[in-house]
């Protein structure tokens, strides 16, 4: 599938659900969220025709992510069936606090690679930027992964100015024991005000910092690497069994090379994380649409993809779109 700007769209993001055991404090309010109804999130099987149908269609590379997707009961059932498809690769996004449990279960599966949100390695400022969460948990999680075999682990830090971005070195210099793949992502503006330029930390900021600790060498890509690793611009500190990979959609927008559609817990597509503006498909599909129907849809939603998040004749790459949903309402 080509975009009107040439990009090949091959990788959907499927949010299974907008709750989440976790309220962190740049992603949803503290109050939580007004969570959508029982029946008005896609079921499974919806999930699994849409992934289909968009998998004949160019789709190769499914991520699943939530809210946080291992509380939806019967999520290794779906991600099992989900690895029935033939799809290319298949991975999953969670906060770690369950993955002890569901390591094993989910690697069965079929999943290929998982990655951990994981904003702090101090327990009490863990627990601070999550609102209760226990890092221990995480971290057992994190063991149990490498146990049954997930190679890489990649862990995602939001890094955010004055809370927890002078661990950057903390999370760099794990690299240098464990074969990780940190990746240091900026805070974007999504719902509310949380992208303010005072919480606002660029990764260019931070590889000044980290490369203090030695030089850090550039890693040439593979093609399936090129295929399925992302925006991520990835380095290695010398000696290091790990890696540090740096997600800059602000200062280093790379929305020129976005490959990505997301569906959304609630039924909605979305061409742009950014962007507000959605193709309802739960309504065709329980009013009783077609395949050729539903494909439509999906394509419909490609040809509208927009070039990128920064304003019309915007000269300065910080003017971006805001997005109004909230992060766990779209699934990241």
């Amino acid at each position: 599938m080509l975009d009107k700007y040439k990009r090949e769209i091959n990788y959907l993001r499927v949010s299974v659900t907008d709750r989440c055991n976790l309220r962190c404090i740049y992603c949803m309010p503290k109050e939580g969220l007004s969570l959508i109804g029982h029946d008005d999130i896609l079921k499974y099987e919806e999930m699994l025709r849409v992934v289909r149908i968009a998998q004949k269609l160019g789709i190769v590379k499914v991520r699943v992510t939530g809210g946080e997707p291992l509380v939806r009961r019967g999520v290794t059932d779906f991600l099992a069936e989900l690895g029935k498809t033939g799809l290319e690769d298949i991975s999953l996004t969670t906060n770690g606090i369950l993955l002890e449990s569901f390591a094993g279960a989910i690697r069965r599966a079929g999943v290929c690679r998982i990655n951990v949100s994981l904003d702090s390695l101090d327990p009490e400022r863990y627990a601070r930027i999550t609102r209760g969460g226990r890092l221990s948990d995480v971290l057992r999680g994190l063991e149990e992964a490498e146990r049954v075999g997930f190679s890489p682990i990649k862990i995602n830090v939001v890094t955010v100015r004055g809370f927890n971005d002078d661990e950057a070195l903390t999370f760099a210099r794990l690299t240098l024991e464990k074969p990780y793949e940190i990746r240091l992502i900026e805070l974007m503006p999504i719902g509310g005000e949380k992208g303010s330029d005072e919480k606002y930390v660029s990764n260019d900021e931070l590889m000044e910092r980290i490369a203090r600790l030695g030089t850090l060498h550039p890693i040439e890509r593979g093609k399936r690497e090129r295929n399925f690793s992302g925006p991520a611009r990835r380095f290695r500190l010398e000696g290091a069994r790990g890696v540090i990979g740096f997600i800059s959609p602000i200062s280093h927008n790379f929305c020129h090379a976005c490959n990505r559609l997301r569906l959304t817990a609630d039924g909605g597509l979305r061409a742009c994380l950014m962007v507000d503006g959605e193709i309802d498909l739960k309504g065709p599909m329980r009013s009783g649409c077609s395949d050729e129907e539903l494909e439509q849809l999906i394509l419909r939603a490609i040809v509208n993809k927009p070039l990128g998040q920064q304003k019309d004749g915007a000269a300065d790459d910080r003017h971006r779109r805001k997005c109004v949903r909230e992060m766990p309402t779209i699934g990241g």
